[in-house]
């Protein structure tokens, strides 16, 4: 039943790839973290690691989601080379330095620091202009070069630390950019590969100065079984979604998006 229900979430991180540039870390980070307690006891080094487990097993799974998301993206021609690079190098730095942190703080840390950010994502996403209304006519601006540099960072470790992608930053800012829905979640797949990829080589090196034993099918803390599970349902889920690209009215697109960080917010939240 616990890799059947990975799965079918698995299924819905291949769809939030390709419509929202979700990598998977904002439906596996809360899933797996809940799953993990509820099936170990207390004092259980799995249920004692779960957040740190839940956090790198998302990483791991978004290398997978990212990478055929930005195929299709690549393939429906919604990638603009300029806000790709150099941004997604900085990512990767600031990756390595989130993945670092966060294996040094307690699980209830990370679920707090998960919590707050949601919080205000969302605050910003309703209140800020240029996100929700898309004004015609406007020809999207490049992003500056402290966007690119000191953002990308941030993006990187802010992002890394959660297990989330960076795609609740980076389509926020490109959407402020000037860009329409579609093309900055887009952007998102491929701007989340370099978290993923830093961020999971991290979680499984950094591992090896724990001295918590966790299994065999462990590598760090990335659970291999619940990847496998994962993967096999994100796939299913990239398949489904992969015929809407470009097809949901911009705010719409928008609303949906602000509306699927409200659910998680409220999943994480419960004790």
């Amino acid at each position: 039943m616990f890799y059947l229900l990975l799965t079918c979430f698995g299924c819905l991180t291949g769809i939030s790839a390709v419509l929202f540039g979700f990598g998977g870390g904002f439906v596996i980070v809360p899933l797996l973290y809940r799953l993990l307690t509820a099936s170990h006891g207390a004092d259980d080094p799995t249920s004692q690691s779960a957040m740190h487990i839940a956090v790198a097993t998302s990483t791991c799974v978004m290398i997978v989601n990212a990478l055929i998301a930005t195929n299709q993206h690549r393939r429906a021609g919604n990638l603009i080379r300029h806000y790709l690079w150099p941004l997604g190098g900085f990512i990767a730095v600031g990756a390595i330095v989130g993945a670092i942190a966060a294996v040094w703080v307690s699980g209830e840390v990370i679920r707090y620091a998960f919590i707050a950010y949601l919080g205000v994502t969302i605050i910003d996403c309703l209140l800020r202009r240029g996100f929700l209304r898309r004004t015609d006519g406007v020809i999207p601006r490049r992003l500056s070069r402290t966007e690119t540099s000191a953002g990308g960072v941030g993006i990187g470790t802010i992002a890394t630390f959660l297990g989330v992608g960076g795609s609740v930053m980076t389509v926020p800012l490109l959407r402020r950019c000037g860009l329409s829905m579609s093309q900055a979640t887009s952007m998102a797949n491929p701007l989340s590969l370099p978290v993923a990829v830093a961020g999971t080589l991290t979680y499984m090196a950094l591992a090896g100065f724990s001295e918590t034993d966790l299994g065999a099918w462990f590598v760090g803390y990335v659970d291999l079984l619940a990847f496998a599970a994962l993967t096999v349902g994100a796939l299913s889920g990239i398949r489904l979604a992969t015929p809407w690209i470009g097809r949901i009215p911009d705010r719409v697109h928008a609303w949906v998006y602000i509306g699927l960080l409200i659910i998680v917010l409220l999943c994480i939240s419960v004790k």
